[in-house]
């Protein structure tokens, strides 16, 4: 914690927002930009072509390794610092139940909600290798998955801004009860004023 700011109010809905877009944007070059062209050209240009296998294997691969990157950012930073590289740009810092930092098990369960479009991705994919109906199916079944993960976001979204007190939303609470705070600047004193001497 730095010595010129103190986390001392819940983070406002959009603060908390905007930070979760920041560490999104940011994640998203790194899968899609990094991950995803490194396993396409190992996968397809490599030994399985353009097969739908290849493809089925692809998505799954990027999807599970997409998680396990945001997962990995997510309780890294939080335990180490109370922070992702979102939270500092709006200076915001989680803390536990405790006060400090959250444990591993705090920061994975408050970030859960993540993994709900991998599970639509992956069982979109498995369903799209059944012939005929395969594609209809997987894109279906992926398509109700991720509307149930919007939902989420959305009812997350819903119980930060109607706990009017702490700012806690489904998954803070589901972690056991997680903060998010602001850090508000330290007022500066100055010196009292003199009358100059007559």
């Amino acid at each position: 914690m730095s010595n010129s700011a103190t986390p001392s109010m819940p983070g406002s809905l959009l603060d908390r927002f905007l930070a979760r877009l920041l560490d999104g944007v940011l994640l998203a070059v790194v899968v899609w930009g990094i991950v995803a062209t490194l396993f396409t050209s190992i996968l397809i240009g490599g030994g399985l072509g353009y097969g739908s296998g290849a493809y089925f294997v692809l998505g799954t691969l990027v999807a599970l390794a997409g998680l396990a990157i945001n997962f990995g950012y997510y309780i890294f930073l939080e335990t180490r610092q109370g922070q992702t590289l979102g939270k500092m740009v709006m200076k915001l810092r989680v803390q536990g139940p405790d006060g400090q930092h959250p444990t591993v098990g705090q920061s994975l369960r408050r970030n859960a909600f993540m993994a709900v479009g991998v599970v639509g991705t992956v069982a979109g994919d498995i369903l799209g290798v059944i012939p005929v109906v395969g594609g209809f199916l997987g894109g279906l079944v992926s398509a109700l998955i991720g509307l149930a993960g919007l939902a989420l976001v959305i009812y997350i979204a819903y119980t930060i801004n109607e706990d009017s007190t702490a700012r806690q939303g489904w998954h803070d609470k589901f972690a056991g009860g997680t903060r998010v705070l602001k850090e508000q600047p330290e007022a500066v004193s100055s010196p009292p004023v003199t009358p100059p001497a007559t």
